[in-house]
């Protein structure tokens, strides 16, 4: 006996895959969504100083990961 295209078997499966499908593009749209969240500037305070033309437009600027001492001046090791 072969299985035909229309058996209750075709049809669950068929069911089954689009339920999947829409599972797995919520989950692409939640993770593009919380990926351009996160690279968004978020900083109000920042926001505004850009739209002032106060502080420069890079969205990727980084901070130092530690703070840097001074250099010690010849005249404190004497």
């Amino acid at each position: 006996m072969a299985i035909t295209r229309d058996s209750q078997m075709h049809k669950r499966r068929l069911s089954r895959n689009i339920g999947l499908g829409f599972v797995l593009i919520a989950f692409a749209g939640m993770v593009f969504g919380l990926t351009i969240a996160k690279v968004s500037v978020l900083d109000p305070a920042r926001l505004e100083a850009e739209q002032a033309g106060e502080a420069p437009a890079m969205p990727f600027e980084t901070a130092p990961l530690a703070p840097q001492e001074p250099a010690a001046s010849p005249e404190a090791s004497q």
